[in-house]
């Protein structure tokens, strides 16, 4: 039998890719498999360094998991409440792939693939950025449409609308990651799970 000391210790590798960007937009974090999959969104917001300024949704073997939003029409898909859903127990040993999707009008749509789940270090403070490579697009760009024009305009000195899209861009360079911002993110939210383990004393206290 595992021991609570043992699952709040378990860590996976996660993978999170944004898809259908080309070159493929990537990055790398070890995450604890105790946190709920609220928190998860949260790691995937930090390490993607979107702003949470938008709707969510996870998907795993036809279930979808997010927030409950009022008004909804209850004939509707049915969302499971993610902060009530704890990684550890949607995650396979032979490795889980999750569908992420932010922004429902840009439609950034992303594939979460978990690996090698393991023991982490006592030590060490998780979730933890690893790799990655590119930017990810700026919010509210208009989705990859928007995002690879805006690139082709930006590309183009002589094209009208580039001072306008320069602005809105704010000298975004797409092949360039500010990994001390994606980590300082990161180590928020691990601070925030250490402090709810020295509060509660347990790994199920973490939301």
């Amino acid at each position: 039998m595992i021991s609570p000391a043992d699952r709040l210790n378990e860590i996976a590798t996660l993978r999170i890719e944004l898809l259908d960007t080309d070159p493929l937009i990537w990055r790398q974090v070890d995450v604890p498999t105790s946190i709920t999959l609220k928190v998860l969104h949260d790691v995937v917001q930090a390490a993607m360094d979107w702003r949470d300024q938008h709707l969510w949704a996870l998907g795993l073997d036809g279930r979808l998991y997010g927030e409950a939003v009022p008004g909804d029409s209850e004939d509707g898909p049915s969302i499971i409440r993610a902060d009530k859903a704890r990684l550890r127990d949607v995650l396979k040993s032979a490795g889980t792939v999750m569908d992420y999707t932010y922004d429902f009008g840009d439609d950034w749509r992303h594939r979460l693939t978990f690996s090698d789940i393991r023991p982490g270090d006592p030590e060490a403070e998780y979730p933890r950025y690893l790799a990655g490579e590119r930017c990810a697009p700026p919010e509210d760009c208009g989705g990859l449409p928007g995002f690879y024009g805006a690139l082709e305009v930006l590309a183009d000195p002589a094209h009208p609308d580039r001072a306008d899209v320069a602005d809105l861009f704010e000298g975004y360079d797409p092949d360039r990651i500010d990994e001390l911002v994606l980590e300082i993110a990161l180590s928020r939210i691990a601070r925030r799970r250490n402090a709810a383990k020295a509060t509660w004393g347990n790994v199920d206290a973490e939301q």
